[in-house]
């Protein structure tokens, strides 16, 4: 999805985490798409529950140990209420929480000596036996004193809290509950206090191998609702509107008890119009039709851009001139996630990529970005489609198991619309493993084909 992302630098080493953390297994990943897939069955409830709880523990006793170890960290405090979320907090609570409940605070320690980390919330509940309660109001009826007690007694030298200016993923604890918290510690352990912005960022970039053996199956769920979407079953040329398509988007992920992260975008390139249109434009025969749309899903998300043509009678497929701009397009693709490299940076692969395509003689834009817990993720920007310039966003070194979503777009002429320059828009979710790069439910190659018949 073409929006900005959150500017933020993280500059700590790839290296000591992804030797903490098992190398998550490629299994299921695959090259090329199913044209037409099938909607997978949508799990139950209850069973998405089971499972995101399941994820949820192990993340928690294998990712945050070892940022903290990586970042030396001996405690980490996050805060959040009800209503005013941390970000990182949303992303640990069981799946029956939902939300903050008044006031929670979840509290890690890391006694070292090779101990396990201790986790524990500062709140009346206990949270599904993955953070135990550590509060009686009736015995303290003060709870940030009780937090206070808490912290002193464990003696951390750094106290690390969702502090930062540079992205909001680090950034989750508010002006107020950090004036509240402050006032409760004694000077001296004040003075402990650092971002916590490494860890956040961390925690929620990092997936682990249970997620991405699910992920195919959300991603598939994705490519599926738009297949459909791009298909004679929704679209009559002459008839449908881009936003009547548009619409059905949201009324099919609806009825499957889904949601998305951002409004689907519908729009249509025609011969002879020097922009694209949308809204309520009708599509014609020899349209090429641009898609972007992405779903929430077992608390992952996905971001991709299609493409599909409106056969003009006694065409069987797409102009060879749009079925060339789409291959130069995955081609600049290619080039992109050939340039992954652990510790490169955002800023760094941008580079890269552009330098290749542009030998190449095309014409790129280059606008990646990782995906996961959110739409635009934490993780490194490559580049902005409005600014192919290096930034403090992609400052971040890349680490493996992360996923992305490699978004950009190259233009080319088109022969059969009289040398037209389009702009042909790709996006596809993939899946870093340290070393490749491979797309989580493959990447389209053909253009989905409507009416013809």
């Amino acid at each position: 999805m073409r929006r900005h992302l959150t500017t933020w630098a993280f500059l700590a080493s790839a290296a000591l985490i992804a030797g903490a953390m098992p190398a998550v297994a490629q299994t299921g990943l695959r090259a090329t798409e199913e044209l037409r897939p099938a909607v997978p069955p949508v799990l139950p409830l209850r069973e998405q529950a089971r499972i995101r709880d399941g994820w949820l523990k192990e993340r928690l006793d294998t990712i945050v140990p070892a940022l903290m170890r990586e970042q030396g960290i001996d405690m980490w405090v996050l805060v959040a209420r009800e209503y005013m979320e941390d970000t990182v907090v949303a992303t640990m609570l069981d799946a029956q929480s939902m939300s903050a409940r008044r006031r929670t605070i979840l509290m890690f320690y890391d006694p070292g000596a090779g101990k396990p980390v201790e986790r524990l919330t500062v709140s009346r509940y206990g949270l599904a036996g993955l953070f135990p309660s550590a509060w009686t109001p009736e015995t303290q009826p003060d709870q940030w004193k009780r937090l206070a007690e808490l912290i002193a007694a464990r003696d951390p030298k750094k106290i690390a809290l969702n502090i930062s200016p540079l992205t909001a993923f680090g950034d989750g604890l508010t002006h107020g509950q950090y004036l509240d918290l402050t006032a409760a510690l004694p000077p001296a352990l004040r003075t402990r206090i650092v971002s916590g912005e490494e860890l956040a960022v961390g925690w929620l970039e990092t997936r682990i191998p249970a997620e991405m053996a699910l992920y195919p199956q959300i991603v598939r769920t994705a490519h599926a609702i738009m297949a459909e979407g791009m298909s004679d079953a929704v679209i009559t040329p002459g008839k449908t509107t881009a936003d009547d398509v548009m619409w059905w988007y949201r009324e099919r992920i609806a009825g499957l008890k889904l949601d998305t992260w951002f409004q689907p975008s519908v729009h249509i390139f025609r011969k002879g119009e020097k922009s694209d249109l949308d809204g309520d434009v009708v599509i014609q025969p020899g349209d090429m039709l641009w898609t972007d749309f992405g779903i929430t899903y077992m608390g992952l998300n996905t971001d991709t851009q299609h493409l599909a043509y409106v056969l003009k009678p006694g065409e069987t497929d797409a102009p060879a001139g749009l079925r060339a701009g789409m291959a130069a397009a995955n081609r600049v693709m290619d080039m992109l996630t050939a340039s992954f490299r652990t510790g490169l940076t955002g800023n760094q692969m941008l580079a890269a990529a552009r330098e290749k395509a542009l030998a190449a003689g095309l014409s790129p834009n280059i606008y990646s970005h990782p995906i996961g817990y959110h739409g635009h993720a934490a993780g490194s920007a490559i580049g902005f489609w409005d600014n192919q310039m290096p930034g403090p966003s992609g400052n971040h070194a890349l680490r493996p198991n992360t996923a992305w979503s490699i978004e950009l777009s190259n233009t080319a002429t088109v022969p059969e619309w009289d040398n037209q320059a389009v702009v042909f828009r790709r996006e596809e979710d993939a899946f870093f493993d340290g070393k490749t790069v491979q797309y989580i439910d493959g990447r389209q190659t053909a253009f989905h084909l409507i009416g013809g018949r």
